[in-house]
Formats: C-alpha cells, sequence, structure tokens
C-alpha cells in the first residue's frame, strides 16, 4: 500500500496500519521538499497530491492513503476518480468519529489553514447530522513546534491554549485533532481541553477504514504473512529518519530520495 503526506506527520496514520496490518506491505512518501502544504493554495496542493498518488500507483500498491488532512481537503475525489485502485482519506473517519462521539451536537476543529478554508469537515459532519455545530480553528504555529525541538515545550501549550479558546467559547464537548501532526501531542491538547472534552484524530480510525476497504474488495494479504516497509523523501533523507522516528514509534533503517522531477512525471 502507498503512504503520502507532506512530511513526516503521516507516519502517526502509518504506525496504526503497522499495528493494525502487520502482514501488509507499505511504501510511504513524505514530500518534506514542499514543505509545508497548510498555507498554500488548495490548487497547488491538489497538484502535489495527484503527483505523489500517480506515483504510488506507478509502484504498484493495491491501495493509497492520503495521510494528510490538508492534501484529502484538496485532493481526495480526483483521487478516487483517477486512480484505478482505492484512495483512503483521513477526513471520513474522523468526521464519522466525531458525529458519533459528540453528546451536545458541538464539535471543534483544529487544523491547517487550507484543511479549515477547504470546509471539508463541515459539509461531511453535516451530511452525517445537520444538526451538529463545527467550531473550525486554523493552527499555524503548531507544525513547526511539533517537528521541532521540544514539542512538550511551553511555546506548544500556549500555543494550544491560545487556539482552544474560541472552542472553549463554543461549548464543543468534541474535538478533531485535524492535522496528522498532531496526535504526536495529544497529552498536551487533553491536559488543555481537559477529560470532558473526547479528542478524534486520524489514526486509528484512518486503519480500521483501510483494513475494512481491503476486506471488501477481498484484497488483503495471508495474516501469517510478515509485511514489509519502505521510506521515501523528497527531501532530505537523514533528517527525514531522525525526525521519522519520533513521528512512527518504530526505528527506520534507510530512507530512499525521490527528485520532484520524477513525480511530476508520474501526474
Amino acid at each position: 500500500m502507498g503512504v503520502f503526506d507532506s512530511g513526516v506527520g503521516g507516519l502517526t496514520v502509518l504506525h496504526e496500519c503497522l499495528v493494525t496490518m502487520p502482514h501488509e506491505d507499505f511504501v510511504y512518501l513524505g514530500d518534506h521538499a514542499r514543505l509545508p502544504y497548510g498555507p498554500r493554495p488548495l490548487e497547488e496542493t491538489r497538484r502535489f497530491a495527484r503527483e505523489i498518488a500517480g506515483y504510488l500507483a506507478g509502484q504498484d500498491v493495491k491501495l493509497v492513503v492520503v495521510a494528510c488532512n490538508t492534501a484529502t481537503s484538496a485532493a481526495l475525489p480526483q483521487l478516487q476518480e483517477e486512480l484505478e485502485v482505492p484512495v483512503v482519506g483521513v477526513i471520513t473517519p474522523e468526521a464519522h468519529a466525531a458525529v458519533q462521539a459528540t453528546r451536545n451536537r458541538r464539535v471543534g476543529l483544529l487544523a491547517t489553514q487550507a484543511t479549515v478554508d477547504a470546509g471539508r469537515y463541515d459539509a461531511l459532519v453535516g451530511a452525517l447530522d445537520a444538526g451538529v455545530q463545527v467550531t473550525a480553528v486554523a493552527c499555524p504555529r503548531l507544525v513547526p513546534l511539533i517537528e521541532g525541538d521540544d514539542p512538550f515545550g511551553a511555546e506548544t501549550t500556549d500555543a494550544v491554549r491560545e487556539y482552544a479558546g474560541p472552542l472553549r467559547d463554543a461549548g464543543v464537548d468534541t474535538v478533531i485533532l485535524g492535522c496528522t501532526h498532531y496526535p504526536l501531542i495529544r497529552p498536551v491538547f487533553q491536559r488543555v481541553f481537559g477529560r470532558g472534552v473526547t479528542l478524534v484524530f486520524s489514526a486509528e480510525e484512518t486503519a480500521r477504514e483501510v483494513a475494512e476497504t481491503l476486506a471488501r474488495k477481498r484484497i488483503e494479504n495471508e495474516e501469517a504473512r510478515e509485511g514489509s516497509y519502505r521510506f521515501l523523501t523528497t527531501g532530505d533523507t537523514e533528517a527525514f529518519r531522525e525526525l521519522g522516528q519520533r513521528f512512527l514509534q518504530l526505528p527506520i533503517s534507510e530512507v530512499e530520495h525521490v527528485e520532484l522531477a520524477t513525480l511530476k512525471q508520474a501526474a
């Protein structure tokens, strides 16, 4: 299976996939040369996603996971139309989980600017339950802090408190962590919001949807075998390896470099 993200955040999704489906093979591509996607126009992100998904499809994967909320917001319908293999994004599983979790029908969303602007969460939640109110807040400071040297430092906590303010004012009881980086600092979010607020994030929900898709289409591997995984990046391979291990919570021995020109040809 192919998994991609703008950087290493999607490794939180890959981790759950590896745990849920240890018998499957995975190839993960992080587009570090064009990180971050969040501030970019949706049309540009859509082009990047089509290039990467096309490249992964050329690697003979049997399913593609868009392990990036911004890329899912920008490109999921187009990728599902264009690719011959199934494509799973990270937004639909979260929307389902949030609607099921909320008790007062007030849901908060913390995400990148592009994800907030795209409005995909609002549309999906509204389709599931038109009575649920979504309050969305863009969090531009979080990804650099989480990828920095001190992700659990005071600056991160201060940023989370700032972004949590409008959600508290709205009285939400459920918060979607709408960026694959955010689960890495889940304890900070839980501390700021308290036990009374349910946190929803993509990794577990997405892995479950991937497993169900494989089973439904009868393309899963035999459970007796041990799967493999490869890592690719458009950026610096050593930087990916060091930071990636923090997100994957598993060793990464080798990372391959992919040229942007190769991705552009795949589109």
